[in-house]
């Protein structure tokens, strides 16, 4: 670091001569290095897949890094998962309240903008440290599919397919060459397996991978059982096949 930008690190608060808040980028930092997470917007729904490598004695039935949030809402988070879990809790505190006073599901963009708003409170007020985690969040709303990624910095952004975390630059570049708009919900289960394999140092088997899915026709929250995920892998090897791999 350089000697005019000592110092401008210790307090979020601050902003260095070049006009950065090095807390909120070395909060980006962690997202990348962690374990990679994918999101896809089908013609049929949501997919939201996920790379954990579980210990050989953990139990490992469930997904660490995949949340429901509601019915019909999840996210899939890259970084440091004890922060998702916290906004995990704060996502579903905040739908069931508006289910209570509106009497309705809340949309995609509302919990994805509730969150964006919580990261980015925590990059102007000192005494706490930016959430180090992004998140992926999809789901399906009156609005149709829906797909939007949050970071440390309070951004949200829709996407139809993104990528997170360690290896995720050749993974959208994977995803831009592949994505259609009229993919199958199948063919975007298998596409996610793909992107995995190719972030991954581990390129067989699927024990390593996490996923779970929204179909618009149910708007219902899922987990994808390691058999479908081990069907998924075979079908991405045969439509999505990886270069050089």
């Amino acid at each position: 670091m350089l000697p005019s930008q000592q110092g401008y690190d210790r307090a979020i608060t601050i902003f260095s001569p070049d006009g950065r808040l090095y807390q909120v980028e070395y909060a980006i930092e962690t997202v990348r290095r962690g374990a990679i997470a994918v999101g896809i917007k089908s013609k049929d729904g949501i997919v939201m897949a996920v790379e954990e490598k579980p210990r050989k004695l953990q139990i490992s039935e469930s997904a660490h890094k995949i949340f429901q949030i509601d019915e019909h809402i999840g996210f899939a988070a890259a970084g440091y998962i004890p922060d998702a879990r916290s906004q995990a809790d704060n996502a579903r505190f905040f739908s069931q309240s508006n289910r209570i006073i509106y009497d309705e599901a809340v949309d995609v963009e509302t919990v994805a903008k509730h969150l964006a708003d919580q990261c980015q409170q925590y990059t102007q007020f000192g005494g706490a440290r930016p959430f180090g985690v992004a998140l992926i969040i999809g789901g399906v709303d009156s609005n149709g599919n829906s797909l939007y990624l949050t970071d440390p910095s309070g951004t949200y952004i829709a996407y139809d397919a993104v990528s997170i975390g360690a290896g995720s630059e050749q993974a959208n570049d994977f995803l831009e060459k592949n994505f259609k708009h009229d993919l199958s919900l199948d063919d975007a289960a298998a596409l996610a397996t793909s992107c995995i394999y190719i972030a991954s140092d581990q390129k067989e088997g699927t024990d390593h991978i996490k996923m779970s899915i929204i179909k618009s026709s149910t708007k219902q929250f899922e987990k994808v059982t390691p058999e479908q995920i081990a069907n998924y892998a075979k079908l991405g090897k045969q439509k999505f096949p990886i270069p050089n791999a």
